[in-house]
């Protein structure tokens, strides 16, 4: 085994006091340094970061979060890289298959996707397309980037990508009005980009998003992909997840409207 490989945690945070502690803490034994990219936050994120070892770095807070998420790879100097959000945490099982996998000999992986576990409502989501929800966080130097275009994007890899067995764990809905303010921040940033790239709100696309995207998601993610077997909490997410297009639709209208003026 290879032991000179370093491990850098990077994360880029707003206003997450209430979720940096734990998630740092649960790094601690296998980062080798830690770079949390700030932006402008105006509680004690930087405080707590800075308390726990990390290399705290201030700037604006970008509409696409991407932008501080690559900015805080491009800061890394381990030989391999994590990138974390401040609402997700490392488990003991995660920690010891990501030191055997970056100190492995002849490693043919630059990058690996990571099964991760997703609270809603109370409980971890099993079904519905949400577990495993594969996320590529953990890569080597200079082999992965951000694209930082959408908010929905992965990080892409120069070469072979392979999957860890053990979950990261994701604690980004504890509440429904915390799920709600993302929603709304998602749908406005999906809106945006439709805008900027001159789609037209028309009654094609009105049919679209209000009837056949809803519908669509709907049966799929609640029935084809068994969210049901998840009980209210996978009807709900299974209902705000499909009422994200109708949602996104009215937005960009209401761009429109505002761009004609």
């Amino acid at each position: 085994m290879k032991k000179d490989q370093k491990l850098s945690v990077v994360l880029a945070t707003f206003n997450e006091e209430a979720n940096i502690r734990d998630c740092l803490q649960s790094v601690k034994e296998i980062a080798d340094e830690i770079i949390v990219v700030d932006g402008e936050s105006s509680d004690k994120t930087r405080k707590i970061a800075a308390s726990l070892g990390a290399e705290v770095f201030c700037v604006t807070n970008k509409p696409i979060f991407h932008l501080n998420k690559q900015l805080a790879v491009e800061k890394a100097k381990g030989d391999w890289i994590l990138q974390l959000d401040a609402d997700e945490r490392v488990s003991q099982d995660l920690r010891l298959e990501i030191e055997q996998e970056i100190h492995k000999e002849n490693n043919p992986y630059n990058g690996y996707f990571i099964p991760r576990k997703n609270w809603f409502l109370g409980r971890f989501l099993t079904k519905g397309g949400q577990y495993p929800d594969y996320v590529i966080r953990l890569f080597r130097q200079g082999k992965g980037k951000f694209p930082a275009k959408t908010v929905h994007e992965q990080i892409t890899i120069n070469g072979k990508v392979g999957h860890l067995r053990f979950p990261l764990i994701h604690l980004a809905d504890p509440t429904f009005s915390r799920y709600l303010l993302r929603f709304n921040r998602y749908t406005t940033l999906d809106a945006t980009l439709l805008f900027e790239q001159g789609t037209t709100p028309n009654l094609k696309l009105g049919v679209e998003y209000f009837l056949i995207k809803p519908v669509s998601w709907f049966l799929s993610s609640f029935f084809r992909h068994k969210g049901f077997m998840d009980g209210f909490p996978g009807f709900v997410f299974a209902l705000m997840s499909s009422l994200r297009f109708p949602v996104i639709f009215l937005k960009l209208w209401e761009l429109k409207e505002e761009g004609g003026k």
